[in-house]
């Protein structure tokens, strides 16, 4: 089965499309960043096409953290399996550095990459 890496900055609302996507409550969502911290597989249907979802930790370059390099290589893995990764970014918040950064490595990667803007309910609310 294909598989889709979710990735982005912490707190974008990764583990949230994950389970708006898989019509379930299998990633933690929380306010607070940094909950995921392993990726986690979900199976999933959309329009008849079946598919795992890959729930990653939010990816910051900055944190030089411990937990933050074990999430970035869990990612890095999540990037490796997949054949198509969703870049999550804050909508409401805008591009950040470590959004701009991330880009480069899908960039770099060659993954092909669907690029999805969270948190914004219209469009009027996009900066």
């Amino acid at each position: 089965m294909h598989k889709v890496a979710i990735v982005g900055y912490p707190n974008v609302g990764k583990s949230s499309l994950v389970n708006r996507l898989s019509e379930t409550r299998e990633a933690v969502v929380h306010e607070t960043p940094g909950i995921t911290r392993d990726r986690k597989e979900i199976a999933c249907e959309w329009n008849g096409r079946r598919f795992t979802l890959i729930d990653t930790g939010g990816l910051d370059n900055e944190d030089l953290d411990p937990i933050a390099g074990s999430i970035r290589e869990q990612a890095s893995h999540a990037l490796d399996e997949a054949v198509v990764a969703v870049f999550v970014f804050d909508g409401k918040a805008g591009v950040r550095p470590g959004d701009e950064e991330l880009a480069t490595l899908l960039r770099n990667r060659k993954i092909p990459t669907i690029i999805a803007a969270n948190k914004v309910d219209t469009a009027k609310a996009i900066p």
